[in-house]
């Protein structure tokens, strides 16, 4: 099984990649590929409407979004990590998820999804409800740990002090690991909810 880690922080090495870091070690011993990307540093811009992703099955855009489309597809589930600016997520990263979850057509139903926040002090609370809307409106279940999934940190390296937040991801890491392996034997039993053709209702 794998999961995808995308680190949405500017910096490679930062307190987000410390937590991401702990959710890998975790996953590793649960005998769980993992698959990091980097995407916060990028140049990624915003979704335009366009709509050419539904002939195309993809972003018309070349970028890290499609790259990161086609990893995606292949894992069983997916956690986000973002610092928190002004109590939301990097706004690059934000970029990436939009086009990523609308142009990629690929079915996400029960890959299981994950949000993890880092803050030096507020707005994580606000920043994970934003991440953990992009797996609720794709049909996929969203892992719990044993608080809100966050680690605190502000200069480089401070998270590693956050002894409850790197536990929170342990558990996070360990809950997952129990949640995809249940879906895969739950698919092979009785397969997959049977869906309905959708309804798109528009309000005037």
């Amino acid at each position: 099984m794998k999961v995808l880690l995308v680190n949405g922080s500017p910096k490679a090495n930062g307190n987000t990649a410390i937590a991401l870091q702990e959710l890998e070690k975790t996953f590793a011993t649960e005998g769980i590929e993992t698959v990091t990307v980097h995407v916060g540093n990028k140049a990624i811009r915003g979704c335009i409407a366009c709509g050419r992703c539904g002939e195309l099955k993809k972003c018309v855009f070349e970028d890290e979004v499609n790259e990161v489309a086609k990893i995606f597809e292949e894992c069983d589930g997916i956690i986000v990590g973002s610092p928190v600016y002004y109590a939301s997520a990097n706004a690059t990263l934000i970029a990436l998820l939009d086009r990523l979850f609308y142009s990629s057509k690929f079915d996400k139903s029960m890959k299981v999804g994950a949000a993890v926040t880092v803050a030096r002090r507020g707005g994580c609370s606000a920043t994970f409800d934003e991440l953990n809307k992009y797996f609720t409106i794709s049909g996929m279940p969203i892992a719990s740990s044993q608080y809100w999934n966050s680690v605190h940190g502000g200069a480089p390296g401070d998270a590693l002090k956050d002894g409850e937040g790197l536990q929170t991801m342990r558990t996070l890491a360990k809950n997952m690991s129990f949640l995809m392996k249940s879906i895969a034997l739950g698919k092979e039993k009785y397969g997959l909810p049977e869906k309905e053709a959708k309804i798109s209702t528009n309000f005037i």
